[in-house]
């Protein structure tokens, strides 16, 4: 089920009117798209802390082979 919430905010028209030059969409798609990008920033910067951090041991060739039919 995709739940919506109306919202009212004050946005500077210039940074909304070239946003919705850059995705070719309406206000609420445009919007949404910005919405996204800031979730998925956040997860970058999450799993950027990360690095350094995390000990793998992975064996790159074995992983890279495909079963041969």
């Amino acid at each position: 089920m995709n739940v919506t919430r109306r919202v009212t905010a004050n946005v500077p028209v210039a940074l909304l009117t070239e946003a919705q030059r850059v995705t070719g969409r309406g206000l609420t798609e445009t919007l949404v798209r910005g919405l996204e990008l800031v979730r998925r920033s956040a997860a970058a910067e999450k799993g950027a802390r990360l690095k350094g951090k995390l000990q793998l041991d992975v064996d790159l060739e074995t992983s890279r082979e495909r079963a041969r039919r």
